[in-house]
């Protein structure tokens, strides 16, 4: 499973909508075992019912205070994670914020992306992984969910980027032709518009810049499919 060995993300939000149609499924998209909860009485129970390793929660709640509970969370559990993601994005709140344990403070609305990398950088903090080397120090991390750069800046996966970017990364510097990438995204490559994994690669290239300041040396080879990394 894809799932396997995800980083187990607890996401405490009293918005029912937000909750369940917005960030539950996006974090998921981008490989992210998450649960969700709407009160911090339901935060409590789970946390002794099962283990996580972030626990991601706003300010405002029904039961209690963000704040406050990100303070009990990490006077209890200091090898958890804690991500404030709150509408009070005033200076004075992200500072309270971080001084009461929180590793980071994210002013709503936020986009997945952005939630998803942050989540992908506390982990490796928190489990104090090295990155390990690749294509021109490109390499997976994140249990495969995030592409690193050279110098260590990461870029969050969608699955079906993660997909065509494991295909590439396991034979660097080689062409891998464009039937090999398409089968990666579907079982049926012959119903398979070509064009959409032109497109996919195209938005990964700017994504990627955009994140890491630098290019994916990801070289298009007209015709046949695209090589990651120098053409042997």
């Amino acid at each position: 499973m894809e799932t396997e060995g995800a980083l187990r993300v607890l996401l405490l939000e009293d918005d029912a909508t937000l909750r369940q149609r917005v960030l539950l499924p996006g974090l998921a998209n981008f490989g992210f075992a998450a649960f969700g909860v709407e009160t911090a009485a339901a935060l409590r129970e789970r946390l002794k019912q099962g283990e996580f390793d972030v626990v991601v929660l706003d300010v405002g709640l029904p039961d209690g205070n963000g704040f406050d509970i990100a303070c009990e969370i990490h006077a209890a559990r200091p090898d958890l994670g804690i991500v404030m993601l709150t509408g009070r994005g005033e200076t004075p709140d992200r500072v309270r914020g971080l001084s009461v344990g929180a590793d980071a403070y994210l002013a709503k609305p936020v986009e997945i992306e952005l939630l998803a990398a942050t989540l992908h950088s506390l982990a490796r903090r928190l489990r104090g992984a090295a990155p390990a080397a690749g294509p021109q120090g490109w390499h997976l991390g994140g249990n495969g969910w995030c592409l690193v750069s050279p110098a260590g800046r990461t870029v969050a996966l969608t699955r079906t980027e993660r997909r065509v970017v494991e295909r590439l990364v396991r034979t660097p510097g080689q062409l891998v032709m464009r039937d090999q990438l398409i089968a990666a995204l579907t079982d049926d490559v012959f119903d398979f518009d070509p064009h959409r994994l032109d497109s996919l690669l195209y938005r990964l290239r700017r994504k990627v810049a955009d994140a890491c300041g630098e290019p994916l040396p990801l070289v298009a080879v007209h015709g046949q499919g695209y090589v990651l990394g120098e053409a042997r």
